[in-house]
């Protein structure tokens, strides 16, 4: 779960002023699909080759939208393609950063899973990674004058780098801007390019990288033939 591992981010954030990400990313748009179906029958079988055409096939109609029209499409299919399901339920492990291939064949994910899986696959149908964040915030549970806070994990988009973002969540299937999300208290986001902070367009500069899960997941996607 995100817990324990928000806390030791945001503590590093606060002693070394911020972070800079050595990020291991995919250097393409999309991925090609014949060196994915052989990676994927190594890994997972004749069902990870039928989870990866069946994505493929969900990409290539979606690429054709407005960046709006990708932004709904692929926040419903996820929405509706995965059920919520706790990691030690799942993996047998407290916090595991699924790969959207995992999450697919699993049919299941927690919220990292959900904002994890939508981020690369707008990546993959031609939306820049530098309007995409992935976003650490607590959720008031219980509406937004609530006091009960839990981790939780979304999907932010930037229009422009200043703009109000607009949230895909798997707890609220309708993408609202930040200011209809009052249950939602930002803490930092990430992409490909670095960590933010709330209320800054620009990734923080530090000592290094703390966001080991991120790399760790990468690299699993890499071994899936995504590189």
């Amino acid at each position: 779960m995100l817990h324990k591992f928000a806390r030791q981010t945001l503590r590093s954030l606060a002693l070394a002023g911020g972070l800079t990400l050595v990020f291991l990313v995919t250097a393409e748009e999309g991925f090609v699909l014949e060196r994915v179906l052989q990676a994927v029958q190594q890994r997972h079988g004749s069902k990870g080759v039928a989870v990866v055409r069946d994505w493929n096939h969900v990409l290539e109609v979606f690429r054709s939208g407005s960046e709006q029209q990708k932004l709904r499409d692929i926040n419903e299919y996820f929405n509706r393609k995965l059920r919520f399901e706790d990691d030690q339920k799942l993996w047998n492990q407290p916090d595991y950063w699924a790969t959207p291939i995992e999450a697919l064949l699993r049919g299941a994910g927690d919220c990292e899973d959900f904002a994890i899986a939508k981020y690369f696959s707008l990546k993959f149908v031609g939306v820049p990674v530098s309007k995409l964040r992935i976003t650490y915030v607590r959720a008031r549970i219980g509406g937004p004058d609530s006091s009960l806070l839990q981790a939780h994990m979304v999907l932010t988009y930037y229009a422009t780098p200043d703009a109000e973002p607009l949230v895909l969540d798997n707890l609220v299937s309708e993408i609202r801007p930040a200011s209809r999300r009052q249950d939602l208290l930002p803490i930092f986001s990430f992409n490909s390019e670095g960590v933010f902070v709330p209320g800054s367009s620009l990734p923080q500069q530090g000592n290094g990288s703390r966001l080991s899960r991120w790399n760790d997941l990468v690299l699993k996607m890499q071994a899936e033939g995504i590189d």
